[in-house]
């Protein structure tokens, strides 16, 4: 448990990355003490569930915040539900430690291959099991100044996961060699030289940060001058309807202060249903964007018919358009099948909403085609590259309010990081309490605004063109290296057994005074040697 807690430190806002490294090796070390002992598949399944406990108790304890502090949810209900969330998640890297114990042969390397597709696959079907959950990837961690961030670009998360969870199973395995040359023959010293585990070691991370050099996309067009507004506006009084002319006046103030060719409000900026907002209101923001013949994308609830969609509105030069959240957030944005209990319990305004298409096209605005994504979506990067390589930028409008002053704002700007760095695409994040920021193609935060005050961050951006391998591959090719793996270490241990048991027969002399006879001879039920092994 404590190796996962200290796992949390690799990732935003400590950014202490090779900390993964270290975190993982350690479980790595345990689950090889587990093999090399009685090799008890639950007592496996039990270390990884403790790390993973470990992990996400500290690692995603603002799920409390949001129930309890701002969802008015009972405070010993709220601990009760994180406990759980955060049970269910360990489940993954628990059914990977149980695997791993169980398939594990002689051998640091297949161990070192076989521990790092597991996790991989355990954290890959956490990112689509019960609508999915990617947060705290090991992946993310490893975004600049990691050597790891240059093969993004090529794997994406999943890939550095794979690179992470390889590294700290080599680290662990220099260190026990290097220990153990120091009472060793010179003939055991070569055998327990920890040379080649650190040669691995070293060449992944060279390629890494040569990696980093390598530029996959191209800038098209001009420079575009943007705009983003962080409104800072309390969530406990966000939706209090005494105070929505302020939410109004805050955002137009800001607008009009700083013009800009393409504006973006956060998610759901004015807390009312596109049809409440006056419309002589909108026409006032629509001017503003003209002034700069640009254009103003702002989150707005819309209702349509009977559906309601958490959405992006577009106004200016480029006319209406709009984009609805495809991915929503389970007990946030949706009630799942039977849990409308639950949510009783709980005061979360727009709770219910109807997820939109999948297939929409990015939006034109402001000279450049733009992938818009909604808060939680930008987790998921092959829902992201779908709308590549049409779209040249990339914008994210967020509500991390929610969650208040924790680890999930810093964690969430982490993710959008990484996310720029898969699709060679500018991410801009517009967000109502922070982090909004400017995010390079290459992973770096340009600019930001402090969290939790009011203002508009403004600079120039470049929308770019062309497609990395991740771009164009997706995940597929990770997960089906991690298939493999997983598939020829099963094969190695098949193989092996043939020799282990002719290594028991030739000890037992029982055995090998008979084994003819035993085989060909006497029946199994009659023959004293064949009974006792039966």
């Amino acid at each position: 448990m404590l190796l996962g807690t200290a796992g949390v430190l690799g990732f935003a806002p400590f950014g202490w990355f090779p900390v993964t490294w270290l975190s993982l090796g350690g479980l790595f070390a345990l689950l090889c003490t587990e093999v090399d002992g009685e090799r008890r598949t639950r007592h496996g399944a039990l270390l990884a569930v403790t790390y993973g406990l470990g992990l996400f108790l500290a690692g995603v304890s603002w799920v409390y915040v949001s129930l309890s502090v701002f969802g008015g949810m009972p405070l010993l209900l709220a601990g009760v539900a994180t406990v759980l969330f955060c049970t269910v998640l360990a489940i993954f890297p628990a059914l990977a430690g149980a695997l791993f114990v169980r398939l594990a042969r002689p051998g640091w390397w297949p161990r070192a291959l076989l521990f790092s597709a597991l996790w991989v696959l355990a954290e890959w079907s956490r990112s689509w099991a019960f609508t999915g959950f990617p947060w705290l990837a090991a992946g993310y961690s490893q975004t600049p100044p990691s050597p790891l961030a240059g093969y993004a670009p090529l794997f994406g998360v999943y890939g550095l996961s794979l690179f992470s969870a390889l590294l700290g199973a080599l680290i662990f395995e220099v260190g026990r060699r290097w220990l153990s040359t120091t009472n060793c023959s010179t003939r055991g010293w070569l055998r327990w030289c920890p040379a080649l585990p650190l040669l691995c070691t070293a060449l992944i991370l060279v390629a890494g940060d040569l990696l980093r050099d390598i530029r996959w996309t191209q800038a098209v067009g001009e420079p575009l001058s943007v705009a983003l507004l962080q409104g800072n506006v309390a969530q406990e009084m966000k939706w209090r309807p005494e105070r929505l002319a302020d939410s109004l006046r805050t955002y137009y103030q800001l607008m009009l202060e700083n013009p800009a060719q393409l504006t973006v409000l956060p998610e759901t900026a004015l807390p009312a249903f596109l049809d409440q907002v006056p419309a002589k209101y909108l026409e006032a923001l629509r001017q503003l964007a003209l002034r700069r013949d640009g254009d103003l994308l702002l989150g707005i609830p819309v209702a349509d018919g009977s559906a309601y969609f958490n959405a992006a509105l577009s106004l200016g030069a480029s006319g209406q358009q709009r984009y609805s959240k495809v991915h929503l957030v389970p007990f946030g944005e949706f009630v799942p099948p039977g849990f409308a209990w639950f949510m009783a319990m709980a005061n979360i305004p727009m709770s219910n909403f109807t997820a939109g298409e999948r297939d929409q096209a990015p939006l034109r605005l402001a000279g450049q085609s733009v992938g818009v994504n909604i808060c939680y979506e930008d987790a998921f990067g092959e829902e992201i590259i779908a709308a590549l390589p049409v779209a040249t930028l990339l914008v994210n409008v967020s509500n991390v309010a929610w969650f208040g002053d924790s680890l999930a704002p810093a964690q969430h700007l982490q993710i959008a990081r990484l996310r720029a760095l898969e699709s060679g695409r500018m991410m801009l994040r517009s967000t109502n309490t922070g982090m909004t920021a400017i995010v390079d193609v290459d992973g770096r935060v340009l600019s930001a605004l402090p969290p939790f005050t009011r203002g508009a961050l403004v600079g120039e951006v470049r929308g770019y063109s062309g497609a990395t391998p991740y771009v164009r591959w997706g995940n597929w090719p990770v997960i089906g290296l991690a298939l493999l793996l997983v598939l020829l270490v099963g094969r190695r241990r098949t193989a092996a057994r043939p020799t282990q048991d002719a290594a028991r027969m030739s000890t037992d002399s029982c055995w090998a005074r008979n084994q003819v006879k035993s085989r060909f001879l006497v029946p199994p039920e009659t023959h004293p040697c064949l009974r006792f092994r039966k």
